[in-house]
């Protein structure tokens, strides 16, 4: 259950997110859709780098594992023999006095009696299986021939595309398949902001291997996940590694772990870490009636690999980088008085734009041309943003406030007006301590490139 603190915390969070163009309420001049959310031009590119240093370390940096990019439309048989079809669902509950639909799960309990998280009403309906899938139809017939689904999960199209990716590749087990994109749950109640929501993108990793390799790579993909939350800036003290308990594990797994983060709403999963057996591979031989074998060139065996699958929700870690980043201090102004500072502190791999770039005067030519210098000479390779509107002081508050960890001015001393042997150079500032430096531009590129990786 989260405080009032903790509440307030998080209006901070949404609050900075739609004002700085992070996250913003999809279809929101016509009310908003519940559970959708659209990206800004911050949010689009902190969500890229999350994305693209995920699919450095995971497929570019590995010479065993492969990428594809499935379909988001999937055939119905695909999901049937997934287990998708029949039982991807949950309980379901109305409450007959605010009239809310809610999860089984979400209940309160009261001296033993149900009742409404909402307004604690007892007057709820019996619980329903609810399909969490959105159905659809392809071409032009609307009947059952027609029924296909927005895919529930990336994993599936990984599995049915095993043998082609292992055709294509010539990769040896134990090897993976790697892919990010979109997938959708038709929730019952979004909540939490884009932390639980009905279209989200997913991250997934399907490892497979030898039967008696499954669990020793079960603990080593937990510790490389582990690595990768810390590289891109979430402290270890606020992840949590749940290991599952058989009795809430899928019953296909072998072993899970849950990696979890310390939202302000509470302790949630960022992602799950499970070995899945040969379960899936297994499932889709049966029912497609095409061997999905592997055949193994020393030894001469044949068998259906088995898999451990990392899976994280880029919209989850997206979040819990944001409320990791956010801070609050006290700087001084331009007239040298104190005031409260709202500040990211992204690490700067992960940061939307990595340097911000000021002209001291924007009515001063030499200052502008100067800084539209470096900035044609960084641009090339790394996001940067050119400001020359308002007091310095401001444009650092700006900065701040969506994460940019360094800024250059070009000032007079640029100009080598005031001493001859700060001509050519630049105060370069730094966001979380402030501290400024002067350096030459000749060695900006250089020292950036260092400062960011």
């Amino acid at each position: 259950m989260s405080t009032p603190a903790d509440a307030q915390f998080m209006e901070k969070i949404v609050s900075l997110c739609k004002r700085r163009g992070f996250i913003f309420q999809s279809s929101e001049i016509y009310g908003g859709l519940n559970g959708l959310w659209d990206y800004g031009p911050l949010g689009v590119e902190l969500k890229r780098n999350l994305k693209n240093y995920w699919w450095r370390v995971t497929v570019h940096e590995r010479d065993d594992v492969v990428g594809m990019d499935g379909a988001i439309l999937t055939h119905p048989e695909v999901l049937k023999a997934s287990g998708h079809v029949e039982g991807f669902s949950d309980p379901m509950i109305d409450c007959r006095t605010c009239k809310a639909h809610l999860r089984f799960d979400q209940l309160i309990e009261k001296k033993g009696v149900k009742q409404c998280p909402n307004c604690g009403g007892r007057d709820l309906t019996d619980a329903r299986q609810f399909n969490l899938m959105f159905e659809t139809h392809v071409g032009a017939a609307a009947d059952e021939s027609s029924i296909a689904y927005l895919r529930p999960e990336t994993a599936q199209s990984i599995f049915v595309q095993f043998k082609n990716s292992l055709e294509v590749s010539r990769k040896k087990l134990p090897f993976g398949i790697a892919q990010i994109g979109k997938a959708f749950r038709n929730e019952i109640n979004p909540r939490n902001f884009t932390f639980r929501s009905r279209e989200f993108e997913q991250m997934e990793l399907e490892y497979f291997c030898r039967p008696e390799q499954g669990t020793e790579l079960l603990e080593y993909w937990k510790e490389e996940r582990l690595k990768f939350y810390e590289n891109i800036g979430i402290s270890r003290a606020n992840l949590h590694l749940l290991n599952v308990p058989d009795e809430e594990r899928a019953f296909y797994s072998k072993g899970t772990y849950d990696i979890e983060y310390d939202f302000p709403f509470g302790r949630q999963e960022l992602e799950g870490v499970a070995y899945r057996t040969d379960y899936d591979l297994s499932q889709h031989q049966k029912a497609s009636g095409k061997s999905l074998e592997y055949f193994d060139e020393e030894t001469k065996e044949r068998f259906i690999p088995h898999v451990v699958e990392p899976s994280a929700g880029v919209d989850r870690t997206l979040l819990a980088m944001i409320c990791e980043a956010y801070a609050e201090d006290q700087a001084p102004n331009d007239k040298g008085e104190m005031e409260g500072r709202t500040f990211l502190r992204f690490h700067p791999r992960m940061a939307p734009i990595k340097c911000a770039i000021f002209p001291l005067l924007r009515n001063k030519e030499p200052l502008v041309a100067k800084a539209k210098q470096i900035l044609d000479l960084l641009r090339p390779h790394m996001f940067v943003f050119y400001d020359e509107s308002g007091a310095i002081g401001r444009r650092y508050r700006r900065q701040d406030e969506i994460g940019t960890p360094f800024c250059i001015t070009v000032d007079f001393e640029t100009l080598g007006e005031k001493q001859s042997d700060l001509r050519d150079t630049v105060t370069l500032r730094e966001r979380d301590s402030m501290k400024q430096e002067r350096v030459k531009i000749s060695d900006l590129l250089e020292l950036l490139l260092l400062r960011i990786a």
